[in-house]
């Protein structure tokens, strides 16, 4: 990933294409230039909320098109992401972005945005987070961002963006991945080495990301769709008993940790 410092570097403009980059849930493939310009719109939107350097964003854990934007747009600020909504709230993070199932479940308190995706919210305080993303100005947001700035924060410590390349680094490198290898994510984004090999990897090597979810999970609609046909070539999961219909698999167990903020 020569080059790639932070995980805004590969949001680069020049890195937009029409090659595929993101398949979601229900299948909908998005090429590399809609990931990319979704994402600057996603950036505008939590800097409107109140995102910036050094805030953090609480984003819903299940991989989905609006989590991935969040996260990746959330990076591009600056900004580290809290996959665990509720924590994040409860630690007065700057913005909240979950599925507007979750509104009623949350009373974030002054200082704290929510934004919701997935519907209109209940609450006149809560931003619909689709409607203020698809009417954003796609410009890139003027931001200063190192590489041992965190990008992830987690129950155990913080992740940098360096950690978190490098380990995207390894894990392409160990399996492969390149230029149209479809990684598909069976499992959720609360383990930083999801994040890793599911989305940053595919990204930096130009593969692509299918997010797919844990079985049973609310991310299962496109197992329904899609049974036991394999979405791709390899599979990220978390659990030892998993047999995912993918011929590769990338067992999170088998990574080593990314926990750690440099210093």
């Amino acid at each position: 990933m020569a080059g790639t410092e932070v995980v805004g570097d590969l949001l680069a403009r020049d890195r937009r294409s029409r090659d595929p980059a993101l398949v979601t849930p229900d299948d909908r493939e998005r090429t590399a230039h809609d990931l990319i310009t979704n994402a600057y719109k996603a950036a505008n939107v939590l800097r409107y909320l109140g995102a910036r350097e050094g805030s953090t964003v609480a984003v819903d854990p299940t991989p989905g098109f609006h989590a991935a934007l969040a996260f990746l747009g959330a990076a591009g600020l600056g900004a580290a992401v809290r996959f665990d909504p509720a924590a994040g709230v409860a630690a007065g993070d700057r913005v909240a972005v979950v599925p507007v199932g979750r509104e009623r479940s949350l009373d974030p308190k002054p200082g704290t945005n929510l934004a919701v995706f997935g519907g209109s919210p209940e609450r006149a305080e809560t931003t619909h987070w689709e409607q203020e993303l698809w009417s954003e100005n796609p410009a890139t947001p003027p931001t200063t961002v190192s590489p041992s700035d965190p990008v992830i924060r987690g129950e155990h410590g913080d992740v940098s963006h360096r950690r978190l390349l490098d380990a995207a680094e390894s894990v392409a490198t160990d399996r492969g991945i390149d230029a149209g290898t479809r990684v598909v994510v069976r499992t959720t984004f609360a383990d930083p080495r999801a994040v890793a090999a599911g989305v940053i990897a595919p990204l930096a090597r130009g593969g692509v990301v299918v997010l797919a979810g844990p079985a049973g999970g609310a991310g299962s609609a496109a197992e329904s769709s899609t049974g036991s046909d394999p979405r791709g070539d390899l599979a990220v999961v978390d659990e030892p008993a998993a047999e995912p219909p993918e011929p590769t698999r990338i067992d999170l167990g088998s990574l080593p940790e990314v926990v750690r903020q440099d210093r």
